[in-house]
């Protein structure tokens, strides 16, 4: 790795100029101090420097001489390597003093990185990268003391030349050429008495011979944009989350209620800091009972407008709204407060943006070389190499880098389906196919499944989630069994029918009652979460209210039953903030939410009951106990078409008995009675009125009218006879509806319908739904 080093008399003046020009692959053989046959030679690069010193701990001070270029040379008649340190004055500027700048030395140091570490890096399974690339203050210990510094190390196989520059040379990157770490592909120098908060860039040469300024691909840290250097970072934070840490380790998600409130946090209130947000959003998902939170993409990215979706620093969290430890904070507030955090995740694709991944050193690196592989035609982005080992490392490690730096609960992998396909977004002709000919991206394939497997390996009760939009089969399945290893994966296509359906006048909706329906042939192919997200409500699509026909009252009753039909659904459920109190206008990241329309009755209603929603749906198994299971739901009738309704059950595993549910509301009595009680009234969780059994409801009854009008007499059939509760209506008053509904209960008798052995006679509200339990 280090060449034989050069005494003062075979030092060759070309050898010097590949130092100055920054294309030296190990700087170190040539500079800092070397035994020769008189003694040790200190070199030193000090270019533009007047002169030159070498001070030794000793006191002693030895001029040092100008060999060629800025290389000043000395040579001290002691036997060992002595301590020292360079002294160096430069010409003065107009208008000021000449001073001595004293500095220690960074061509003293060995490298900062192991043979093992290296050997991993090469092979590509090193699962901790974060540890030994990018920029980390460390305290080495040389015979003469230890001396505190920044170990910068950077992978750059094809660079001829790499150099460091920041606060600590002036930015100028001539004086710190690093070295080249042999077939690692690894550059890394020790530069001593930088530190905490330096900002810094690499140089980089690359086989052109032109030099790039890059941001750390490894950086934990980053400027604020627009500017965008990397920032040296030590997390001093310490974690309070033991107690949500030690339970998360044996969950089990797919079989835990899951109801994840998807936020960008620069616009859910805009101007918070991360330790803001720590207080006030965490005090709103707490009241309105979410499980989870689910931020979109916190990683650095220049341009706001594109949500956090194009990473340029997939290491470093966003300086927008604090440092990383703030972000740690909100974190730990969410788990303190007994909230979930997921993160959106984008391994799909990143931007050309010339100071960052793109061409990194002169050479498509971190991207694919055949643009028919490596761009994505449609959003101008590139594409990770997947099939190069050392990229699949970086993607992998950073996945592992925010569930266990930053005690993350799962990650949202953005975009899978451009990742799966070779001709996504292509046409024909501008791509190719794999070696058997098919349209599959095999290294994306394995990627994803490796990535899927080391993070759960590694981290236990964490989920990874897929935003996948086809029919690709297994995306939830386990490698061993073949499939991609995700956790979940969004239903599009019960997001697609469902919206598609209530767009649709009332008088319409019984001629696509099949959308409706459709969701449920599917339904336990996959582990599911019902995502109505942010890109539902942008780009022209308008709000989810908004989507909904016909006056004020109707688009309002039309958003209540949409709620609360997914909520009772099978499947975990997201909603994008905004929707939970019926904001009118599409969102505007620039412009945040509309908090003001909560001065408005109708609203208010409209976030009331999804604050009920998640309390009646945390209280009751049946609505996520067996999610994916197909003995957790059965229709009781689907093909009422006319009339715009469906009726199902949903039922939890059969226990010897029921657990104890600790609360509820007081009464039994109001729920949707037309009253100002109401569902959703009184009660200490909030849930929707009548839900006071002390019992967790082990079945519960989910009867959905989409016509615009009530059905009075509706016989309706039930698995049992007796008193059901209505524990949801969401045409009570309270939540703005018009009252329609069952003074709180209903009585089924032994009288047979819809193949059930008892039936009752209800009144469903129009654009309603109603949620039943057994009063057991």
């Amino acid at each position: 790795m280090t060449q034989p080093d050069p005494s003062p008399a075979d030092l060759s003046l070309g050898e010097i100029e590949r130092i100055v020009a920054g294309q030296h692959h190990d700087p170190h053989s040539v500079l800092g101090a070397h035994p020769g046959p008189d003694g040790v030679v200190i070199r030193a690069l000090r270019p533009l420097a007047k002169s030159v010193t070498a001070v030794l701990d000793d006191g002693r001070r030895l001029p040092m001489a100008h060999v060629h270029q800025g290389v000043f040379e000395v040579t001290v008649p002691d036997e060992k390597v002595p301590g020292y340190k360079i002294a160096t004055t430069y010409p003065a500027a107009a208008g000021t003093v000449p001073g001595e700048d004293l500095r220690d030395d960074p061509y003293r140091y060995l490298p900062t990185l192991g043979e093992f570490d290296l050997y991993l890096i090469g092979e590509g399974r090193h699962e901790e990268l974060w540890r030994v690339l990018g920029a980390h203050v460390r305290e080495v210990g040389p015979e003469n003391g230890a001396v505190t510094g920044v170990a910068f190390a950077v992978w750059a196989p094809n660079a001829h030349g790499v150099r460091v520059a920041g606060d600590f040379n002036y930015w100028d990157g001539r004086a710190h050429p690093m070295r080249s770490l042999g077939v690692s592909g690894v550059w890394e120098l020790f530069v001593p008495g930088a530190g905490e908060g330096a900002r810094y860039k690499y140089e980089v040469c690359g086989p052109d011979g032109v030099w790039r300024e890059k941001a750390d691909p490894m950086a934990s840290a980053a400027e604020l944009p627009p500017a965008t250097a990397s920032v040296v970072f030590t997390s001093r934070y310490t974690w309070d989350d033991a107690e949500w840490m030690a339970a998360r380790t044996g969950r089990e998600a797919v079989h835990a209620p899951m109801s994840i409130y998807e936020v960008h946090l620069g616009s859910w209130r805009p101007g918070l800091s991360y330790r803001e947000l720590a207080v006030q959003l965490v005090e709103y998902v707490t009241d309105l009972g979410f499980t989870h939170v689910e931020f979109l993409p916190v990683a650095e990215h220049p341009f706001g407008g594109s949500w956090g979706y194009q990473v340029t620093s997939y290491y470093a969290p966003t300086a927008r709204y604090g440092d990383p430890d703030d972000f740690r904070f909100l974190v730990d507030a969410l788990h303190r407060a007994g909230i979930g955090v997921i993160l959106d995740w984008v391994p799909a694709h990143f931007p050309r943006d010339e100071w960052a991944l793109a061409r990194f050193d002169g050479t498509p690196l971190y991207e694919h070389s055949d643009p028919r592989r490596g761009a994505h035609p449609d959003w101008g982005t590139l594409i990770f190499d997947f099939g190069r080992t050392e990229v699949r490392n970086f993607l992998v490690a950073n996945a592992v880098y925010w569930l266990e730096e930053f005690h993350v609960d799962g990650l949202r992998v953005d975009a899978v389906a451009s990742m799966l396909y070779l001709d996504y977004s292509r046409k024909d002709g501008e791509w190719i196919p794999n070696q058997y000919g098919g349209r599959e991206n095999l290294d994306a394939i394995s990627f994803l499944q490796e990535v899927n497997a080391t993070c759960y390996k590694r981290v236990p009760g964490i989920t990874l989630i897929a935003e996948e939009s086809t029919a690709w089969p297994g995306v939830s399945r386990p490698v061993h069994l073949g499939g991609l290893g995700f956790g979940f994966k969004w239903n599009m296509g019960w997001m697609h029918d469902t919206l598609n359906y209530l767009s649709h006048d009332p008088i319409y909706r019984q001629f696509h009652h099949n959308e409706m329906t459709f969701s449920m042939v599917y339904a336990f192919s996959e582990n599911f979460i019902l995502p109505l997200s942010h890109d539902e409500v942008v780009h022209g699509k308008g709000s989810l209210l908004g989507k909904m026909p016909g006056d004020e009252w109707r688009r309002f009753a039309g958003l209540r039953s949409l709620l609360a039909y997914m909520w009772a659904h099978p499947g975990k459920q997201l909603l994008f903030m905004g929707s939970e109190f019926g904001q009118g206008n599409e969102w505007s990241a620039d412009n945040g939410l509309d908090w003001w329309v909560l001065d408005f009755d109708v609203h208010q209603g409209v976030q009331r009951l999804a604050r009920d929603l998640n309390a009646i749906y945390a209280k009751t198994p049946a609505l996520w106990e067996l999610d994916t299971s197909p003995e957790g739901f059965s229709w009781i009738d689907a093909n009422d078409a006319p009339g715009n309704t469906l009726s199902f059950l949903r039922m939890s595993a059969p226990k010897g008995a029921p657990a104890d549910a600790g609360a509820g509301p007081g009464t039994d009595a109001g729920a949707g009675a037309g009253g100002d009680a109401g569902a959703g009234a009184g009660g200490d969780a909030g849930a929707g009125g009548g839900a006071d059994a002390g019992t967790e409801p082990r079945v519960l009854a989910c009867i959905a009218n989409f016509s615009a009008v009530p059905h009075l007499k509706y016989q309706l059939g039930l698995p049992k006879a007796g008193r059901w509760r209505e524990v949801l209506n969401t045409d009570a008053f309270i939540y703005g509806g018009s009252g329609v509904g069952n003074l709180g209960a209903i009585e089924a008798v032994d009288e047979p319908f819809h193949g059930r052995p008892a039936s009752a006679i209800v009144t469903l509200p129009p654009l309603g739904v109603l949620w039943l339990t057994p009063d057991d």
